[in-house]
């Protein structure tokens, strides 16, 4: 016996009650997806869309986070979706069920859906997508569960698992396991610089026309989309403007549309008085983002907690949330994204205390010299709004005897080269929860996820068997209270230890132009398909 879900009953089998009820009470935070159609007078148009970065490819398969997922989540379509009360949604698959032990779930594949190639999406796709992200994407948990994907037919594949797994439906979302063609990918080459990464074939609500370095992505409409009279514009074009002033600037003056993930606060209030845009925090709930301080835990100064404890007594939380983010953002006192049902706030504070920072740096054998400097670090940063941050730190830390030498890196990918190969004191920044733990929470601290070259991994080289202990118990438990108290001591001992400096979250909004309609501000704000996205 199995539960089976279609668009039109989706009820929570075994394995997801209590995966479920957390997301339920998720759902305040999380932003309203407007349901209606477009009319046929609002059928197409060229939607301008501010982006904040390059992209290194457009495959999430092999790599995460917003620059990737935006366009990616356009070009590549996913089992499923879903709604912004948290509940899954058909998308590839038209159904799908859990049977009774959770250890299986049935996905039954749109006849219809086609890669933009021509060629059908089977279920042969499917297990050969969660292979690909299984081995290659930094998300490890994610799937790790999974045993084989059995493909009885073309339409039908058979997810087997070799334990529960509540985070499994969720992680069937766009951003997370995009429907890779076998018979392009399937040639042997490396997924991770494989050249359809850049040049994609995928069955997404849009195809590819342009991917120009530090200029645009362009795409246009998929005319045999599965999902009949989607999407609605006729072509989207991605600008990358990496300079906040300038989004602000475009977005005032209409030549774009939409930006979303914008957090500096003096922008934000700016927007909020414009009345031909709206502005709004909804949409973020499934993507937790945290912003914090990392420390490389493997070597010198920083491999002394006591030296990360001085650090964070040095560091002034309330002030950053309040003067810097103008109390647009909110404490975060654990990886834990606050929202969660799992969040643990009887955790260490480390509340501004300079007298405290000094003695542990005592202790810790580091006492200061003739000029008052105990020892210096390097601090990295990889975006425009990481730098006030960072600069924050440096200041503070000085008033301890620590030299801070702040280390700019020119884009994206050269920060994220640096630290995944772990060629970093301390780096400032902004990780997502990826609405479940087992998705987002558990990569960051897993011992066996310490490697090389894969950013948002466990860079810190953080080592705990009792921390991995409790993620592995928390992963298979389906209920919702048994997961809370694993999650309660996890967070502690994190907070003993502080292989990472919590600070607060990112204050993210979303910006976009009184035309657009159904402006994507579910859970997960622009990393999902706009197929029902209008310009009225």
């Amino acid at each position: 016996m199995s539960i089976k879900f279609t668009a039109k009953a989706m009820l929570p089998g075994a394995l997801l009650l209590g995966a479920l009820a957390a997301l339920a009470a998720l759902a305040a935070v999380s932003g309203v997806l407007a349901p209606g159609q477009a009319s046929a007078s609002s059928q197409g148009g060229t939607l301008i869309w501010a982006v904040q970065t390059t992209p290194r490819h457009l495959n999430p398969a092999v790599q995460s986070g917003i620059a990737t997922a935006e366009p990616g989540t356009q070009l590549f379509a996913s089992p499923l979706r879903y709604d912004e009360n948290w509940q899954p949604q058909p998308y590839l698959a038209d159904e799908w069920a859990i049977s009774d032990d959770g250890l299986s779930v049935t996905l039954r594949l749109n006849r219809d859906a086609r890669f933009h190639d021509g060629e059908p999406v089977t279920s042969a796709d499917v297990a050969f997508s969660i292979a690909t992200v299984k081995e290659n994407h930094p998300f490890k948990t994610m799937f790790a569960p999974v045993e084989r994907v059995d493909t009885p037919d073309e339409h039908t594949a058979i997810i087997r698992l070799r334990q529960p797994h509540p985070a499994i439906l969720l992680a069937m979302s766009p951003a997370l396991l995009p429907i890779l063609p076998e018979h392009v990918y399937g040639d042997g080459q490396d997924a991770k610089s494989h050249p359809a990464n850049t040049e994609v074939v995928g069955s997404g609500p849009f195809r590819l026309v342009e991917f120009k370095r530090d200029e645009h992505i362009i795409l246009e409409r998929n005319p045999d989309f599965f999902i009949d009279g989607r999407p609605h514009l006729d072509r989207i074009v991605m600008r990358i403007i990496k300079d906040g002033a300038a989004r602000t600037i475009a977005l005032e003056n209409g030549e774009v549309h939409i930006s979303a993930f914008e957090q500096n606060a003096r922008d934000v209030k700016r927007l909020k008085e414009n009345d031909s845009l709206v502005v709004t925090a909804d949409g973020y709930g499934g993507i937790g983002p945290i912003e914090w301080l990392a420390f490389n835990t493997l070597s010198g100064p920083l491999a002394d907690k006591k030296v990360r404890q001085a650090i964070a007594y040095a560091l002034d939380r309330d002030f950053v949330v309040n003067a810097v983010y103008l109390g647009g953002a909110a404490e975060a006192l654990t990886g834990i994204y606050p929202a969660s049902p799992f969040y643990e706030r009887d955790v260490p504070r480390y509340d501004l205390d300079l007298d405290k920072a000094n003695a542990l740096l005592d202790e810790a054998g580091h006492p200061r010299d003739n000029d008052g400097e105990r020892f210096s670090l390097t601090l990295d940063y990889g975006w425009a709004t990481a730098k006030v941050s960072s600069e924050y730190v440096k200041a503070q830390l000085r008033k301890v005897g620590i030299d801070v030498v702040l280390r700019a890196a020119p884009d994206f990918p050269s920060w994220a080269n640096r630290v995944s190969n772990h060629d970093f004191d301390m780096t400032w920044d902004v990780v997502f929860n990826w609405g479940d733990p087992v998705i987002g929470v558990h990569r960051t601290y897993q011992s066996d996820n310490i490697k090389k070259g894969v950013i948002w991994s466990n860079t810190q080289s953080y080592a705990n068997p009792r921390v991995d202990a409790l993620m592995q118990q928390a992963g298979v438990e389906v209920d919702l209270e048994k997961r809370k108290a694993l999650y309660s001591e996890f967070q502690k001992i994190l907070a003993e230890d502080l292989p990472i400096y919590w600070m607060h979250t990112s204050p993210y909004h979303s910006v976009y132009s009184a035309e657009v309609g159904n402006a994507p501000i579910g859970i997960w704000a622009t990393m999902t398909p706009l197929d029902r996205v209008y310009l009225k």
